[in-house]
């Protein structure tokens, strides 16, 4: 186990590399940039990141060229003003330079300052990743706590009335996308437009603004209050795979002989169920967590986290990329990796808990 631990470790180094240096090429070809974000706000022209400077390229790229060719709008601009914009960034080195420096700093976890925010970055992410990991995990526990019971259940009823009419319900639940039904949980139930209803949930934040001033269980009651509806919101949707996940799984597992041996030695359905087809039937589901977390903990939660002003992680990302914050969008691409990566770690350690008869150790890595 430990060899195996160490090996994975190990791979991770390579893959990261690989990651990071994918990134940052295609982000040497990317339209737009700080400089060129800065020369259009000096020029009164369109900041946003989707503004294109034609014929300009990502300003770390080669110096080929008269500084106009390179950022267009900058006409007029003393040029040494502008080598003095690519200084501050960073962009007066060459690329390989700029990239043996990140890999060499993010080892360390030194991701430098914001280009737009005036603040470390791991400061910004510190700051923002509480409320990712509180939409992320409660979502995927949540999805899991009902999908897999139901789940189940759904399997040894096959074919009935409850499994028919619970998987329509899944069915239309999954069909919803869950910023649709975010606003709709707004409007029902933190909105105030139905009056026999009221304002029963707050409509942004995660925690009140007297906070502080809470005891450990107003904190605890206020802290599940605001995070109710978008947990619920984000978790709609994620049942039905799950919930099918598990249901297909125990029904192959069911069908297999040693549940027939079990029976025949007059072993209860309950004994036969948790205690030889649910490590089994687990495995795949086990499998599917560290995606479903992953994906909660960033993607999934964008849409969310604006819609109930939730300042998270996901959020600063979408920012940092529309504004061409390279400092914040590669050090949220190396966490999210080095997450991904750990995760799947502990997934395969997972399967083997489960399952001690799997042993990843005498295979190849």
């Amino acid at each position: 186990m430990a060899a195996y631990i160490a090996r994975r470790l190990l791979l991770m180094i390579p893959t990261l590399f690989g990651i990071m240096l994918i990134s940052f090429v295609v982000v040497q070809f990317a339209p737009g940039g700080p400089v060129e974000r800065i020369v259009a706000q000096l020029q009164g022209q369109d900041t946003g990141a989707t503004s294109r400077f034609g014929g300009g390229s990502e300003p770390g790229g080669a110096h080929a060229g008269s500084i106009e060719s390179k950022y267009r709008g900058a006409q007029g601009l003393d040029p040494k003003f502008i080598a003095e914009l690519e200084k501050q960034f960073g962009f007066d080195k060459p690329a390989w330079q700029r990239f043996a420096l990140m890999l060499k700093n993010y080892a360390t976890f030194d991701f430098g300052r914001s280009y737009f925010r005036d603040a470390p970055v791991l400061s910004l992410i510190a700051e923002k990743l509480p409320v990712s990991i509180s939409l992320g995990l409660w979502m995927t526990l949540l999805s899991y706590a009902i999908s897999i019971p139901l789940g189940i259940s759904k399997a040894v009823r096959d074919g009935s009335k409850f499994d028919t009419w619970t998987s329509t319900i899944i069915i239309v639940g999954y069909a919803i996308p869950s910023f649709l039904f975010a606003i709709l949980l707004i409007v029902l139930f933190a909105g105030g437009s139905f009056p026999y209803i009221g304002q029963l949930f707050p409509l942004r934040g995660l925690t009140s603004e007297n906070f502080a001033d809470l005891s450990l269980f107003g904190k605890v009651k206020d802290y599940l209050w605001h995070i109710a509806l978008p947990v619920t919101a984000m978790a709609l949707g994620s049942f039905a795979t799950s919930t099918f996940l598990t249901k297909n799984s125990f029904l192959d597992e069911i069908k297999k002989q040693y549940v027939q041996t079990a029976y025949m030695k007059g072993l209860s359905s309950n004994q036969v169920l948790y205690g030889h087809v649910f490590r089994n039937a687990m495995l795949i589901v086990v499998a599917g967590f560290p995606g479903a977390f992953i994906s909660a903990f960033f993607t999934g939660s964008l849409l969310i986290e604006t819609i109930f002003s939730l300042d998270g992680l996901g959020l600063l990302s979408y920012e940092s990329i529309v504004n061409r914050d390279y400092p914040v969008v590669f050090a949220n691409l190396y966490i999210f990796a080095l997450l991904g990566l750990v995760v799947n770690l502990l997934s395969d350690v997972t399967y083997m808990w489960i399952d001690p008869r799997i042993d990843f150790e005498t295979r190849e890595v």
